[in-house]
């Protein structure tokens, strides 16, 4: 009978990605908290999936929670246990230590999971980092800036998709960032106790923003792939596109994979993929962070249409302590890109154009999560995000440009708080 693999964090979009085409059926566990599960619908959502064996509702954010897990199912015999978010890669990497399978290594998660600490381990290797301190109090944060003049970014060190990020350019605004940054509510994305706040200020650093998603074995790169970002303007640095590959020259790929390379050896990692933040400022990679799963925000469909390769594939062969079976390509053959939409905040009046977006050249997704009568509060984080759309093309700047044609198909009305209907552009 063919050994299960154990997914912790549950992402509904795994049940239709690539996965079912080399995993049989009933041989995936679901391990999720058990407020999520709820707050999601995930026992509905995975009752119509033959791929799903079982899930189980676990605590796994919480301290010891691997060990106790492996002692109540000792005989599970997992094939490979993989973390799909970023709250369960510590978790995940214990489970694999306690049943003997490949893995990041606890201690490798662990430093990976506080952007505090892992600053520590980085800046001792070497690796270019921002000057970054970890503040408590508003007073905290006027107290760094007056140590380093100019623009800062205050954040969380232990949250994932912005939440709670903010760049701040005067000390004035402190009392009111700190109000906003400490708002880090992620709804039914996590359990409804409450997380320790870890909050950093960080020196900003001016330069465009990359990624590198690295998947290693034994803590050697066997694929690399940099992503280029562009971001939304205003003081909430979140996404608004992934181009892959990052349109540009070999050599600062080169330097790109090297520095994720040491980044990892520094911290340990042992087994897995990465994805890590860079921003180039004067020709020098200065970290961001790094996260120890796969990266979100569809990058990794970009990278599998791309090049193309059977990522998805190769990741849990490696995990699962298989060779790979196809020869990993170093370069990408096109390019793909997803671009995302916001809008101005108020009541949404009409949503126009999706259907002709959708049609649009080389676009293969359209999604726009809003309708008329809905309300948008204002972005805050990557949830935050109405819509997105993503497309492939010969090369990556025609896949953005492709897709910058079609989100301006896309219209969204949207009537301000006390103002009369407006239209918002995406």
């Amino acid at each position: 009978m063919t050994r299960p693999v154990v997914l912790v964090g549950f992402v509904a979009a795994a049940l239709g990605s690539s996965i079912k085409d080399f995993q049989p059926d009933g041989t995936v566990i679901f391990v999720e908290e058990p407020d999520v599960v709820r707050k999601r619908g995930a026992r509905e959502t995975v009752a119509g999936s033959a791929l799903v064996r079982e899930l189980i509702e676990w605590e796994f954010h919480l301290p010891g929670k691997a060990d106790e897990f492996y002692h109540v199912h000792p005989d599970l015999e997992p094939a490979a246990v993989v973390p799909l978010t970023e709250y369960a890669t510590p978790f995940a990497a214990r489970l694999a230590e306690r049943y003997g399978l490949p893995g990041a290594g606890f201690g490798a998660a662990q430093i990976l999971r506080d952007k505090g600490v892992l600053r520590l381990v980085s800046r001792a290797a070497g690796i270019a980092n921002p000057d970054s301190a970890r503040v408590e109090n508003p007073a905290q944060v006027r107290e760094f800036m007056a140590r380093h003049p100019g623009k800062i970014v205050l954040k969380p060190a232990n949250r994932q998709a912005s939440v709670g990020t903010q760049v701040l350019a005067d000390p004035a605004e402190a009392e009111q960032a700190w109000a906003n940054c400490v708002v880090q509510d992620e709804g039914v994305f996590v359990p409804d106790r409450a997380m320790e706040l870890k909050m950093l200020a960080e020196t900003f650093v001016e330069g465009d923003e990359y990624s590198v998603e690295m998947l290693l074995r034994d803590g050697e790169p066997l694929f690399a792939n940099v992503t280029g970002k562009r971001l939304f303007p205003g003081p909430r640095p979140v996404e608004l596109a992934h181009i892959v590959p990052a349109d540009i020259t070999d050599e600062l790929t080169a330097a790109l994979h090297e520095e994720t390379r040491r980044l990892t050896e520094a911290a340990g990692f042992g087994t897995g993929i990465v994805h890590c933040e860079w921003i180039v400022s004067g020709g020098v990679p200065y970290l961001v962070e790094c996260a120890g799963r796969f990266a979100g925000d569809g990058i990794i469909e970009l990278i599998q249409r791309a090049y193309p390769v059977e990522l998805n594939r190769a990741y849990f062969s490696v995990m699962k302590g298989e060779p790979v079976e196809d020869v990993l390509p170093r370069k990408a053959e096109s390019g793909a890109a997803v671009r995302f939409l916001s809008i101005e905040s108020g009541v949404i009046d009409d949503v126009r154009g999706v259907e002709k977006a959708s049609q649009a050249e080389g676009v293969f997704l359209c999604d726009v999560g809003v309708a008329a009568g809905d309300r948008f509060d204002g972005l805050r984080s990557s949830w935050d995000r109405v819509g997105d759309l993503m497309v492939t093309a010969g090369s990556p700047a025609e896949a953005i440009r492709l897709a910058e044609e079609a989100v301006a198909l896309i219209e969204i009305d949207v009537r301000p708080d006390g103002e009369e209907r407006e239209r918002a552009a995406p």
